[in-house]
């Protein structure tokens, strides 16, 4: 069991098949390991999807395996069979994914927890709720990696937030290299991101800005 650390937040991969067309999952991910990541949620999900069945398992306890190589804790989204089978580090659910009093019950002491987070209330019902480790809130600007994304909080959202609990926040949602700075000033613990790395040039250079910026 790896043990929830707030540094895990700083520079937050989250990608699956449908983030990389026409790439390799695992090259992606195991160059975002390279580049200095510090955590990676395998979240696999929607039309685009390349990924089912056994080949769905089997890629995420390669890419699990790949974590574990690297130090870095490996995290599922929205599925504790998976996270179970994987012995994945944690977990991550939005709200309307599984019920986080269920996940809490069933996953609770044998991998940390995320919830997804969007607003005031939101954030108030969670902090009511023992067992969860940090919250992921957002977006934060426009995204197109989510067809179901909130709607957008912006920087003052996110602000807001962060001062409302003393659970760690993540932020997540549109954020680009040169935005990662403002991120960090609302108080958030890091960022969590899709296109910046799994669409990024020089992956390594894109991870090297981000973690910068949280240090």
């Amino acid at each position: 069991m790896t043990v929830f650390n707030v540094d895990f937040l700083k520079a937050y991969f989250v990608c699956g098949s449908q983030d990389v067309p026409g790439k390799s999952l695992v090259a992606v991910v195991q160059a975002a390991l390279d580049a200095g990541i510090t955590a990676y949620q395998f979240r696999d999900k929607g039309p685009q999807s390349t990924l089912t069945g056994e080949t769905r398992r089997k890629t995420a306890q390669r890419l699990r395996d790949m974590c574990a190589d690297a130090g870095v804790p490996f995290i599922v989204d929205d599925d504790v069979a998976l996270a179970q089978q994987t012995a994945a580090d944690g977990i991550h659910v939005g709200q309307s994914d599984q019920q986080i009093q269920s996940v809490v019950e069933t996953v609770g002491g044998a991998m940390f927890i995320g919830l997804s987070c969007s607003n005031a209330t939101e954030i108030k019902a969670a902090d009511q709720i023992a067992g969860i480790d940090y919250y992921g809130s957002g977006p934060v600007f426009p995204t197109g990696s989510k067809a179901d994304a909130d709607p957008v909080i912006g920087l003052a959202g996110l602000k807001s937030l962060v001062a409302m609990t003393s659970r760690p926040i993540v932020a997540i949602g549109g954020i680009q290299v040169d935005q990662v700075d403002a991120v960090m000033k609302t108080g958030a613990k890091g960022s969590a991101v899709i296109s910046m790395i799994a669409q990024s040039d020089d992956i390594a250079a894109t991870v090297a800005k981000m973690r910068a910026a949280h240090e």
